[in-house]
């Protein structure tokens, strides 16, 4: 047993692919880059922010849409993102868009808005910051972006859990900010479910053709009930297009890729007959 050992030791140090020792001599490796990032110091936050972009090929010059999204980190959904609009870009069932994620650095904060329930204000040391973060895009990101790139003045946002109730809330608050309001197992629980309460209210007076929503659930408890609650009610609104999906086979935890891949291939995608 002994020299059988022994000899599978040296075949390991004689055979190009199988030795320890070899993998010393490997050419080093390089970087995988798909796409860019800069900081931006905040006036608003008061704070530097961490931005993800990812430009899909496009011809040179080309103009691109611009895609949002909260949770924009490498480490948080801007990888699998990316993926999907690279991969619908690609085989034509999703219009090319310019991808630009924002990185968090006090989430909870930054996705909620104010609540008069306790429990609420438990989840984070600071919440009810949502505001001031659309403030952040509106004022201090869009503007930036506008100058790094070239864009067109369509705009869309996509966001699960929390960052879809800020997708949510944004729509409501600032109906005019975005084109495109995605949002995924939004957490409409938060505040008692006020949020969805007055939504359609809030935008009853929107002109024909103001924005595009996109809403889809798991089979998540206090999530599922209040999105399609919400989706029937915006679809009275006579100045939204309103698409929900019911997606019961997935949870909390699995619904954002493919509930994402829905949403690029249905309100994202190319003029029918392109």
């Amino acid at each position: 047993m002994r020299c059988l050992q022994g000899a599978a030791l040296s075949l390991l140090l004689l055979v190009p692919g199988l030795s320890p020792v070899l993998a010393a001599d490997a050419p080093t490796a390089g970087p995988l880059v798909i796409g860019e990032g800069f900081s931006l110091d905040s006036g608003v936050l008061g704070e530097t922010r961490r931005i993800n972009v990812y430009r899909p090929a496009v011809e040179a010059g080309a103009r691109l849409p611009v895609l949002y999204m909260p949770d924009g980190g490498l480490a948080e959904d801007f990888l699998h993102v990316a993926g999907l609009l690279q991969v619908g870009s690609m085989n034509g069932t999703t219009r090319p868009f310019l991808l630009v994620g924002i990185e968090n650095t006090e989430r909870r904060r930054d996705m909620t808005g104010p609540t008069d329930v306790a429990e609420d204000r438990e989840i984070a040391p600071r919440v009810g910051g949502s505001a001031n973060f659309r403030r952040f895009i509106a004022e201090e990101l869009m503007p930036e972006v506008a100058r790094r790139y070239d864009i067109t003045d369509e705009s869309a946002i996509v966001g699960e859990s929390l960052a879809g109730l800020f997708v949510v809330e944004t729509l409501v608050e600032a109906p005019g900010m975005f084109d495109t309001y995605i949002a995924i197992d939004p957490s409409l629980w938060w505040n008692g479910g006020a949020l969805g309460r007055r939504a359609s209210d809030a935008l009853e007076g929107l002109a024909p053709g103001s924005a595009t929503v996109f809403l889809a659930n798991s089979d998540q408890d206090g999530i599922a009930g209040p999105t399609a609650a919400l989706a029937a009610s915006l679809a009275r609104v006579p100045g939204l297009a309103v698409e929900y999906r019911d997606m019961p086979a997935e949870h909390h935890h699995t619904i954002y890729h493919p509930a994402a891949l829905a949403a690029f291939r249905s309100v994202l995608a190319p003029p029918a007959g392109e």
